[in-house]
């Protein structure tokens, strides 16, 4: 169900008299191989207008145009998620540009719009989820190449996943959000810890990871594809694959309410969207997947066609159920597993090695406490039932600088995580003890 939003009133859309005329200011959480690419190229076709890139993280992104005043806001919203601009368009914070939009763009891409319905925000490229990988790492480890995220919780890649933590990358935060919708919560959850009990690190940011893959600092990184397509398509001895459990949807661009250029800013949006601005996807160092048919483009051999991605995806992706609980998912990950991924890594260590004990030499009483050990190291901390409970959702969205609430969340996030340690040591005993029966 779509949200219900009211129009911008003009006032807000007015250009203040402090803009700086021929300027247009692109937020965005994209890296400069990319930004830097349309910056050049549209400058050289516009030049009496100047591109300026601000560049922060989504969840930063948002909070920066919520906090100022019409007029003096960036003009652009640039970014992959497409739950962060429900929320800038629940907060008002877009406005419409219809004329921006490539008419030889689909209306979908799969199942998926390719373009908000009420206009306040447009594909400007597509993106899946899915898993890099360093050849000659797996090679030198003697390890398969996974292709589904189940394989990553096998014993056999304890200690060569990386991931970065969902709270500081929206990308990530679409990966996780794209398994919990395909697995269902609970499930979800139990998936997702146990590849992270096999994690060699957690990373600060989205890029951190395929660039250890890139160089070899980890064999495997759960990453968006354009991380991936990247390094192989730029000759680093990586490759890339789409889990079928994965979703193909738009990295979206929207004129900000209240900028401070919004027609040289639109001329940007409809430079990003034509064909001119397609192409440029196709550059090695960006390697994104274009809104544009392939009949439209000059793609590289070998390079994934996003309408046969979509037509194999499972998940249907639901932005307006990923933006409803962005917040509990985001903080839970990180009180379970970026702040506790020690802890964790020790439970599911032990838990391997006791299945691989019982296996050798089976014991029922061993079996049974590897089981509570599972059950108590995978299972979410937040049950399927609390995030449908909207009052329970409602906290978590609210603005931390309210004292009171800092106050509750901080709580809430505190028994999270001396909860997930009392679960970790004790699985560990479980296992350990376990392990011990057999032999």
């Amino acid at each position: 169900m779509r949200l219900y939003r009211l129009a911008v009133p003009a006032v807000m859309l007015a250009t203040s008299a402090l803009a700086q005329a021929g300027t247009v200011t692109v937020l965005t959480s994209f890296p400069k191989e990319l930004t830097t690419a349309y910056q050049k190229a549209f400058e050289a076709k516009n030049p009496g207008i100047k591109v300026e890139i601000l560049n922060k993280n989504t969840v930063a992104g948002i909070a920066y145009v919520r906090e100022l005043p019409a007029g003096q806001r960036p003009d652009i919203m640039w970014a992959s998620a497409p739950d962060a601009f429900e929320v800038l368009a629940r907060n008002k914070l877009l406005q419409p540009a219809p004329e921006t939009k490539n008419a030889a763009a689909p209306a979908k891409i799969g199942n998926y719009p390719l373009n908000d319905p009420d206009g306040l925000y447009y594909g400007q490229a597509l993106a899946g989820y899915g898993i890099m990988w360093n050849t000659r790492y797996l090679s030198a480890n003697k390890l398969p190449a996974p292709k589904e995220w189940k394989d990553l919780t096998r014993p056999e890649y304890f200690g060569h996943v990386a991931i970065s933590s969902p709270s500081r990358s929206g990308t990530t935060q679409l990966t996780v959000e794209t398994i919990l919708q395909g697995e269902g919560w609970d499930k979800g959850w139990a998936q997702l810890l146990e590849m992270m009990g096999n994690a060699a690190a957690v990373t600060d940011r989205s890029f951190a990871v395929p660039d250890g893959v890139n160089n070899g600092q980890y064999g495997i990184g759960i990453v968006i594809d354009f991380f991936g397509l990247a390094g192989k398509f730029s000759g680093f001895p990586v490759d890339f694959v789409y889990p079928s459990m994965t979703s193909v949807v738009p990295a979206n661009i929207a004129l900000i309410a209240g900028g401070k250029n919004p027609e040289e800013a639109k001329k940007f949006m409809a430079f990003s969207m034509s064909t001119e601005g397609q192409q440029l996807l196709f550059d090695p160092k960006i390697s994104r997947l274009p809104i544009l048919p392939y009949s439209q483009l000059k793609a590289p051999a070998g390079y994934p066609d996003p309408q046969e991605v979509a037509k194999r995806a499972k998940v249907q992706f639901d932005a307006i159920l990923s933006e409803a609980r962005y917040q509990v998912v985001t903080s839970l990950f990180d009180q379970m597993v970026t702040f506790r991924l020690k802890e964790l890594q020790g439970a599911t260590k032990a838990i391997q090695e006791a299945e691989k004990a019982l296996k050798a030499k089976p014991n029922a009483r061993g079996s049974d406490l590897v089981r509570q050990a599972r059950s108590l190291a995978y299972t979410p901390l937040v049950g399927a039932e609390n995030v449908k409970n909207e009052q329970f959702l409602e906290l978590f969205r609210k603005s931390r600088r309210d004292v009171e609430v800092s106050k509750q969340l901080s709580g809430q996030e505190q028994l999270w995580a001396n909860k997930a340690r009392e679960n970790y040591a004790k699985a560990t005993q479980l296992a350990t003890e376990a392990r011990g029966l057999a032999k």
